[in-house]
């Protein structure tokens, strides 16, 4: 019989499913860039405006889903997440104008809401116990990971066979198959008496008047902005500004001949050195403080950023770079998630962790949208790189104030 302390649960099994195929979707978007740029004859732009609104849509997605969650339950949540994000990807397999790929887009990024972090870290929170909650939020987005570690070669390979509007159609059906995992995602509502008395506008009203939570608010935008960039535009970036790969060498012979499989190899790698990064991160979540662990891996961001770009770009620094980012990629989730509810409590931990993610997918909007604008300005990514690189010290510093300890339930009148 399974107990609370039990860390490994049908719930965190059925969570990290959803999310794993919900990211590996998801990460697979840069990898259509130029597909779809060059059969219509789209701008940078036109793509990226496209990814970018499915960004912000998932962010403003998120703290809906959460509310949604709370009131009707987990899993009917997951369901109309699945089904959005399904009918998102069917209508862009038939859009052929910008405008109407851009506004399909809004249905995937509330179908991703609907099927990633907000919903299933709040349903594998509740389900964990305190000693092994931090663990388990990182078992669940280090599936994220997983997920981003075949879906990009995954698409490469489609794309080998068939069209990118089939290899939407067959991600839309992939998708639905997620909601066979339902019956495991039952989870306790372990909160205590007060919280369960409290109200969502109530808890609402204390967060919002506590300067901590407009501080993870801030923090959380940079990490929107270098992911998203990077998981967008990378593959493209590889493909253009890196040196050619050396017949004979390690790379050639592993059947890397090309910088365009560098660029989806590069996605893979950062997903599979994040799941290190990422268990590191629950494992040191439990034991430290997490505000400076959260300031400590936005300033790691900042130095390898900004060391890719002051070196040559090669097939050699591509691979390091992945590695290096990937191993501080999605570390921030368990613990800003896990802040969240050591904080404001667990009762509305997926309204309370959505509005905080809708911050996450503000930069994410500017960095998708801001890398396709700023490359068809100049030619070149470095200037929306060395931005990237700037928000990502202002989140090591915007932690430091953060008060770390639970906020009393009904603490302000």
């Amino acid at each position: 019989m399974e107990t609370r302390a039990t860390l490994i649960t049908p719930v965190l099994v059925a969570g990290c499913i959803i999310i794993m195929i919900s990211f590996a979707i998801r990460a697979s978007f840069g990898v259509f860039q130029i597909p779809i740029a060059e059969e219509f004859g789209w701008l940078r732009t036109d793509f990226s405006l496209a990814i970018a609104i499915q960004n912000l849509a998932w962010g403003i997605g998120q703290p809906i889903f959460g509310a949604i969650a709370e009131k009707i339950g987990d899993r009917k949540a997951i369901i109309i997440g699945a089904i959005i994000y399904a009918l998102g990807l069917l209508l862009s397999a038939g859009a052929t104008t910008p405008i109407a790929h851009q506004f399909y887009e809004v249905l995937v990024g509330f179908g991703i809401a609907g099927t990633g972090f907000g919903v299933i870290l709040a349903v594998v929170g509740r389900a964990a116990s305190d000693d092994n909650r931090s663990m388990a939020l990182a078992i669940a987005t280090a599936a994220g990971s997983a997920g981003q570690v075949f879906g990009a070669p995954l698409a490469e390979w489609l794309l080998s066979m068939m069209s990118w509007q089939m290899v939407f159609v067959v991600f839309a059906g992939v998708i639905l198959a997620t909601l066979a995992c339902l019956p495991m995602m039952r989870s306790p509502e372990p909160a205590t008496k007060a919280e369960l008395e409290e109200s969502m506008g109530a808890i609402l009203g204390r967060a919002f008047r506590d300067p901590s939570y407009a501080l993870i608010f801030l923090g959380f935008f940079s990490c929107g902005y270098q992911l998203a960039f990077i998981t967008a535009h990378f593959p493209a970036l590889v493909t253009e500004m890196c040196g050619p790969i050396a017949p004979g060498g390690m790379l050639h012979n592993i059947g890397i001949t090309t910088t365009s499989a560098l660029g989806a190899v590069a996605i893979s790698l950062i997903g599979l050195a994040n799941i290190a990064g990422t268990l590191a991160a629950g494992w040191a979540g439990k034991r430290y403080t997490k505000k400076y662990l959260l300031a400590g891996i936005y300033t790691a961001r900042t130095i390898v950023g900004a060391l890719f770009f002051l070196f040559p770009i090669t097939p050699e620094t591509v691979i390091l770079f992945s590695i290096a980012m990937g191993s501080l990629w999605l570390a921030t989730v368990p613990l800003t998630s896990g802040l969240v509810a050591h904080i404001y409590g667990l009762r509305y931990m997926g309204t309370l962790y959505g509005i905080v993610f809708l911050s996450h997918q503000l930069g994410s909007f500017v960095g998708v949208w801001l890398g396709g604008a700023l490359y068809d300005a100049y030619g070149t990514y470095e200037t929306v790189w060395w931005v990237g690189v700037a928000v990502g010290a202002f989140s090591a510093i915007v932690h430091l104030p953060i008060k770390e300890r639970p906020l009393p339930a009904r603490a302000v009148a």
